[in-house]
């Protein structure tokens, strides 16, 4: 990029709060905890980089953040942009390195002390960072510009560094330097000694000296003291900082908190204002460091007192350092003002249930507004028509096939009827199974449509997952964008016994799926035998809710105004967080379904349908009869799909707000 520094200055208005620079990776944390790296079997892919995660951590707490840095044109390069750009984080300035790779990290948890530590970024693509990448443009719109340490150790990143600070400097922003020591990464250690912290080194210590004068805000933990102050005595690296800079230095101590230095530097390290700490086990120190940047970051940017700012550094290290993994573990603003307004449940805050929710709920990457579902799970229905009519397994996979396509084309359809003043469009969604709908499962992955897939056997009562009572290990197989669908038939009166059987396997698989980072869509049908009224399905949700089970959706029956009132005070006062309900068709009419609609859309928790037999029914039964081709499969589907979608939007149109996504997020 041709440098273009002049015309860009102090007058700009920021848009950004922080723009991070650095490193950008991905790291591949071990899953079994109590062991050596060598013998881990198998390993959870996160996004990574002390910078990346910095950024990730800001943007979750409501500050606008940037990253400039640099990523392989491969599949990990493509894994952390696309991460990043669903955690809100601008990537306008994250360059794609042609011959390059993304770096990785292995990480593992050996016990409270012990974290192993294995870079793999030799020539990797953020190294590839020189000083042309960086934009002063792109600078001018941030308040504040946070340099890595890390990328000061190499003469080209360290140039594209000392340009950031220097035109950051120019432009009135703040410098922000994370000392970020990592003696591997500089070269002072072996490659397998990558979790070692600190090596004294006088060539470092003058790299870092030699641009503290640049810096309005220096963080580090004691090591990285030393390291930039070039003593192991932190109150005498304290002083040398001092004599080269101005800034405040933010001092990390682990579970004591940290000390803040805005002035000259006292007698004693506890001179310093001091942030408590907070008292909870440590289970993973790595990623700590970036959610305290992140946090002091909050409110240094927003010009809140410091002793706040150090409040929010500490609660989001706190808890990042109980959990697994760096970036994932980021705390949402709604979790930091949760976790600091309520009295500690657990040192141990992965066991904390309401902690682990709401964390859980305000991290989840958005979903549409609206969702338009095509449901075709159905295995035992189509399999009965398939044996009426002679026909196999591999006949029952090919009509999913032409219902997937025709998804596809009737919201291609009425997407293209859409007018920009209308009601927003709904998403495209399907249900599909494992079972017979594998091929199209494989085809749409990664497509950006909706997809949700069951786990129940079919017409089980009580409830049985296909596959058998492991739900965690079937999971495991799953890619994390499919919802596991599971639809159970429960009547809030069933016999106890039943209710408490059934209970107890959707907890399974709810606990499952808090394990895999799946979401999980309850669908809840009561057996049409017995009685029902208004409120039966508010309070058969409200039995699943009180078993402990949170889904981040319902598929229910289309209520009446009555049943919306029961459901939406059920909803709201056992999960705000949760993101709706889709409708679900039972074999309804077109005429049906849309009175259903225009009631729905008066209902903030509606987010859309998610209909089957309705649309494919007939053509099921035709084609496998042979009365139907292929092609007319597609047409009828298709014309049947566009159709609903339309109802939906005549419905939400209509409403004075329209269908809007409820509380979650």
């Amino acid at each position: 990029m041709a440098r273009a520094d002049e015309g860009i200055g102090a007058g700009t208005l920021p848009d950004l709060d922080v723009v991070c620079i650095g490193r950008a990776a991905v790291d591949l944390y071990g899953e079994q905890v109590g062991g050596r790296l060598e013998d881990m079997r198998s390993f959870a892919k996160y996004i990574g980089g002390s910078p990346t995660n910095t950024a990730i951590g800001a943007a979750r707490l409501g500050l606008r953040a940037g990253l400039v840095s640099r990523v392989g044109d491969e599949h990990h390069g493509r894994f952390v942009r696309e991460t990043l750009q669903a955690e809100g984080v601008d990537v306008s300035c994250l360059r794609t390195d042609p011959k390059r790779l993304t770096g990785l990290v292995f990480l593992g948890i050996r016990d409270e002390h012990t974290f192993p530590l294995l870079f793999y970024r030799d020539h990797c693509a953020d190294m590839g960072l020189v000083a042309d990448d960086i934009d002063p443009a792109y600078l001018a719109r941030a308040r504040a510009v946070v340099i890595s340490g890390t990328h000061l150790s190499h003469p080209d990143t360290r140039a594209a560094c000392i340009r950031a600070m220097t035109l950051a400097r120019g432009l009135g922003r703040r410098v922000v330097l994370d000392i970020d020591y990592r003696p591997v990464l500089w070269g002072l250690t072996s490659p397998g000694l990558g979790e070692r912290r600190y090596v004294p080194s006088a060539e470092v210590t003058a790299q870092l000296q030699a641009v503290l004068d640049q810096c309005d805000l220096v963080v580090g933990t004691e090591e990285e003291i030393h390291i930039a102050g070039g003593s192991t005595d932190s109150r005498t690296a304290l002083a040398a900082i001092r004599d080269v800079s101005r800034a405040l230095i933010v001092m990390k101590r682990g579970p004591m908190g940290c000390v803040a230095f805005d002035g000259a530097i006292p007698e004693g390290v506890e001179g310093g204002l001091q942030g408590p700490g907070f008292p909870v086990e440590v289970f993973n120190v790595l990623g700590a460091g970036d959610a305290f940047m992140a946090g002091l970051l909050r409110g240094y940017v927003r010009d809140e007192p410091l002793p706040q700012a150090l409040r929010y550094a500490n609660a989001c290290g706190a808890l990042v350092v109980s959990r697994h993994g760096c970036a994932p573990a980021m705390p949402s603003w709604t979790e930091l003002a949760f976790f600091l307004g309520r009295a500690p449940v657990t040192a141990r805050l992965r066991e904390d249930d309401e902690l682990e929710h709401v964390h859980r709920a305000t991290t989840r990457r958005p979903t549409p507004h609206a969702l338009a579902v095509l449901a075709f799970d159905h295995r035992s229905q189509l399999e009965e028509i398939a044996a009426r009519c002679g026909a196999g397994a591999a006949r029952i996979a090919r009509f999913k096939e032409l219902v997937a396509q025709a998804a596809e084309r009737g919201h291609a359809a009425e997407r293209a009827q859409h007018r920009a003043d209308d009601a927003p469009f709904p998403a495209a969604g399907v249900i599909v199974d494992g079972r017979h709908g594998t091929p199209v499962l494989h085809r749409l992955a990664g497509t950006g449509v909706w997809i949700a897939r069951p786990m129940e056997m079919p017409g089980s009562r009580p409830l049985q997952l296909e596959g058998g009572a492991n739900a965690g290990q079937a999971l495991a197989e799953w890619p994390t964008e499919q919802v596991v669908k599971c639809l159970v038939l429960h009547h809030p009166d069933d016999e106890p016994g039943l209710a408490a059987r059934q209970l107890a396997t959707v907890t399974d698989l709810y606990r499952a799926t808090r394990r895999s980072g799946h979401e999980l869509l309850l669908e809840v049908i009561p057996p049409a035998a017995m009685a029902q009224d208004e409120t039966t399905v508010a309070r058969a949700v409200a039995q699943l809710y009180a078993a402990g089970i949170r889904p981040e959706w319902w598929k229910l029956p289309p209520p009446g105004a009555a049943a919306w009132r029961a459901l939406r005070d059920t909803v709201a006062a056992h999960d705000p967080f949760c993101r709706g309900v889709l409708l679900l068709g039972m074999e309804a009419g077109e005429d049906q379904l849309g009175d259903a609609f225009r009631a729905a859309a008066r209902e903030p928790l509606c987010r859309g349908f998610a209909v089957g037999r309705t649309l494919f029914a007939a053509a099921a039964q035709a084609w496998f009869e042979g009365a139907l081709d292929d092609a007319g499969v597609v047409a009828d589907v298709a014309a049947r799909y566009q159709r609903l979608i339309r109802l939906w939007q005549q419905a939400a149109r209509g409403s004075p707000t329209g269908p809007s996504p409820g509380g979650g997020c």
